[in-house]
């Protein structure tokens, strides 16, 4: 307890941790038709397609962290973070069908439902390479949740294969939903400079990374780099740095929150939601979360704008992502700068793929049209 009440000082989970755990402006979720759960924006955003299909039913939704709340509130005010375990037995209310996205395995949260006689989905379910041993380090535990999963819709073959091996019974594949909602630019912005560069979803040490690449290219080339971290308690520490570097190299400097004329040389993206509105105007994206052992993140967004795509090979929750984008130019950390310099023999990237989500839409509502018999 001592230690959960300092964490709730920290920016990043000054809403989450008193609404999780302390239940604090926290009631429980009204009843309705269903409650859709995820973890944080990626996932948020990726269920307006199931939202936009649903919304003539009484719909609940939950979320982990900040970030993914932002996003849900927007679509009820029947919004709320998911309590910690221990209370969702008495926290839940009762819904015709739970949809949970990706990885959130919370026992309680199916067990309390799928007692209840609620029907519960896993959807968009992925295991990747490096959780598949962790997992299967505590298979016991995962049989036990994979009996309160009335169904899973799995991301790709191999994934339906280590969702079964670890306990998932009705498994069926139909693709990635990232794809069926890749998000738009909400507004327009006006293209300053002749070559953009844009750093996204960066994480820590991967701005030191691209900002010396871009440092060498600029000795060729005028250039301008936007950089926009992943997580916005990173911002002030990321604009500290940029303002160290624009000093050392007479390079110009400003924050987007500060100055969005965008005319520096150097621009630090210090607000949520702004990425795909960079993305729609950039000449390269050098995707985040791929130079450190994070994962990766979603090309989708950049891809659909056909610019030329550089990543680390740290991409390993994005696996399936990456298969439906053409040209994505994959180096090692020690090749970042080279492929920058090598701009102009960079593949442009395209999207390869389609996803199936008519047959998902289909099930859900034939089972609330039977739970409503």
């Amino acid at each position: 307890m001592p230690f959960l009440v300092l964490l709730s000082f920290k920016k990043k989970y000054k809403q989450s941790i008193p609404a999780r755990f302390f239940l604090y402006k926290n009631p429980p979720l009204k009843e309705g038709d269903i409650h859709f759960h995820v973890c944080s924006l990626g996932e948020a955003n990726s269920i307006k397609v199931l939202v936009d299909e649903f919304k003539q039913y009484k719909l609940a939704f939950s979320a982990i962290t900040q970030t993914g709340f932002r996003v849900i509130k927007n679509y009820s005010i029947n919004s709320r973070f998911l309590p910690f375990e221990i209370y969702l037995p008495f926290w839940l209310k009762h819904q015709k069908v739970l949809i949970v996205f990706e990885a959130e395995l919370w026992y309680m949260l199916f067990a309390t439902y799928f007692k209840r006689g609620t029907k519960t989905f896993l959807i968009n379910a992925r295991i990747s390479d490096n959780s598949y041993p962790k997992y299967l380090r505590f298979k016991w535990f995962y049989k036990r949740v994979f009996a309160n999963v009335s169904k899973v819709y799995a991301q790709s073959k191999i994934d339906k294969e280590r969702l079964i091996s670890l306990g998932a019974k009705d498994v069926e594949v139909i693709g990635n939903i990232k794809f069926c909602n890749i998000a738009k630019p909400n507004r327009a912005l006006k293209k300053q400079r002749d070559f953009i560069i844009v750093a996204a979803s960066t994480h820590e040490g991967e701005e030191e990374l691209i900002i010396d690449a871009y440092l060498n290219l600029i000795k060729q080339k005028d250039a301008q780099l936007i950089v926009v971290p992943r997580h916005p308690e990173r911002f002030d520490m990321v604009s500290k740095l940029l303002e160290e570097i624009s000093k050392k190299n007479n390079l110009t400097y400003s924050r987007y929150s500060i100055d969005s004329s965008l005319k520096s040389d150097l621009v630090l993206v210090d607000k949520m939601g702004e990425l795909i509105n960079f993305y729609a105007i950039c000449d390269i994206a050098i995707i985040g979360g791929t130079f450190e052992p994070i994962g990766g993140h979603n090309v989708l967004e950049a891809a659909q704008f056909g610019v030329k795509i550089i990543s680390g090979k740290e991409y390993f929750n994005q696996k399936a992502i990456y298969k439906s984008v053409d040209g994505i130019n994959i180096v090692k950390k020690s090749e970042l700068s080279k492929a920058l310099l090598n701009y102009y023999s960079l593949s442009s990237s395209k999207i390869n793929t389609n996803i199936p989500i008519n047959k998902l839409i289909k099930d859900i509502k034939e089972t609330l049209e039977r739970e409503s018999i």
